[in-house]
């Protein structure tokens, strides 16, 4: 008997154990229907594992889904990669036969106990995590108390969507997950036109002369030298030029001026001699790269 048929049933009598009344008993009954469902077409319909393993590939190849499919930060100066949860899900979506997703299992004074999840059908392999979310965020250096129930939803949502990414990667074969990351970074270069160097360059020169946003600054905000940048990188440094020119965020959101000037990195010595890039006449806020916008949606 698996570990979910054990959860509704006794293993004196056989049958299944309810606690409370009439209505929790025919939801308990309902959800395990649900689950017998789910399992009954997994065994009628298997997965073909080449075909789950190509429609992955051709998600991959959809620029927007390259542009989020990693998710970085800075640690000790260096640069902290992986798969985020866009690219999880979208793997997890194509693999097929999974069920996945986070419950929030008791709200209590101050701080919620969910759940993440992810469950293959057919393998019968599932992860499971359980953990506590505080009704609380620390904004400014100082810890704020939520209350409005969106804000709480919001931050349950957000905690568990790294523990939810952590169990979809630990059901879906590894291998899976290696070719999925590779096409991804294909995929961007494959649509960027001109070097890497080139266009990481040319940003910067657009930052300080339409926004004052020296290379400095850019690079205290990453983390690490800006001869170290990725395309995925790049793609945060459009989405932020673009929320700038928008009027949609400040400089002072993204950027902190008092910073202390660092040793620039060779990658913006390189160009400091170059001739500046005349901006044109009717478009004087605009990175002088042909790359479409990109929302920081």
């Amino acid at each position: 008997m698996s570990n979910l048929a054990e959860q509704f049933h006794s293993p004196q009598m056989g049958q299944p154990q309810f606690q409370g009344g009439t209505l929790a008993q025919a939801s308990a009954s309902r959800e395990m229907e649900e689950v017998k469902g789910q399992i009954f077409m997994a065994k009628q319909f298997p997965r073909n594992v080449f075909q789950a393993e190509q429609r992955v590939l051709d998600t991959c190849r959809r620029p927007a889904l390259a542009q989020v499919a990693m998710y970085q930060y800075p640690r000790g100066g260096q640069r902290v990669t992986g798969p985020s949860i866009r690219l999880a899900e979208a793997i997890a979506q194509n693999w097929g036969n999974l069920s996945y997703g986070i419950q929030e299992l008791e709200q209590r004074e101050g701080e919620s106990v969910a759940k993440a999840f992810c469950w293959d059908l057919e393998t019968n392999v599932r992860q499971e995590k359980v953990f506590t979310v505080k009704h609380s965020m620390k904004a400014k250096g100082t810890i704020k108390k939520l209350e409005d129930p969106r804000d709480i939803y919001e931050k349950v949502a957000n905690d568990g969507a790294r523990r939810l990414r952590s169990c979809i990667l630990g059901v879906i074969p590894g291998d899976i997950i290696d070719k999925a990351i590779i096409q991804c970074h294909e995929t961007l270069a494959g649509n960027s036109q001109g070097p890497l160097k080139d266009r990481i360059a040319n940003a910067l020169r657009s930052y300080k002369e339409n926004h004052r946003v020296t290379q400095e600054m850019i690079e205290a905000k990453f983390g690490y030298n800006a001869d170290s940048f990725t395309e995925y990188d790049y793609v945060e440094l459009i989405n932020i030029f673009n929320s700038l020119r928008d009027g949609l965020s400040k400089v002072d959101d993204w950027f902190n001026k008092d910073d202390a000037k660092k040793q620039s990195s060779g990658l913006g010595d390189a160009f400091k001699d170059e001739q500046k890039t005349e901006v044109k006449p009717d478009a004087p806020n605009e990175i002088p790269i042909e790359q479409p916008e990109l929302s920081l949606e």
